[in-house]
């Protein structure tokens, strides 16, 4: 399994933008990276300045949104609907996409689900519970 450190993934994200901006052809998980990142243009002067942000702390405490947290967990998403993992994500998402009229909104209420679920596993040193994930999304679409 793939398990990059904060700074590769960091790393990752001000390639992507520096490539677009390029214009260079990007391959693999590249665009749907690039999707997030054009989708969320307050993340763009910061993507021009790798060597300022890179090893920069974003505390909760503070009231901070980490950005490369932000992205990645678009980029999770990206992949879970791309697969259906867990079975069932694709076709709530459709749902809340429909419902939101918008792919960001609609992936935010999705993100909600997926930090919680991620907040728990690591709260509780638990199995990531997928059950309990879908039964967050059908909140979010009025259903519970």
């Amino acid at each position: 399994m793939f398990n990059p450190s904060r700074d590769q993934v960091r790393q990752f994200f001000f390639d992507v933008w520096a490539k677009y901006r390029a214009g260079q052809p990007l391959t693999g998980a590249e665009q749907p990276a690039l999707d997030a990142v054009l989708a969320h243009p307050e993340y763009h002067a910061l993507l021009d300045q790798p060597d300022r942000y890179i090893e920069r702390d974003y505390l909760p405490e503070s009231g901070e949104t980490n950005p490369f947290l932000h992205l990645s967990i678009h980029l999770a998403i990206s992949e879970q609907l791309a697969v259906d993992q867990p079975p069932g994500i694709r076709e709530r998402y459709q749902r809340l996409l429909k419902q939101h009229g918008d792919a960001m909104d609609a992936q935010h209420a999705v993100m909600d689900c997926l930090a919680e679920m991620i907040w728990q596993v690591q709260r509780y040193q638990t199995a990531f519970d997928s059950a309990a994930y879908l039964r967050c999304l059908d909140a979010k679409l009025g259903e519970a």
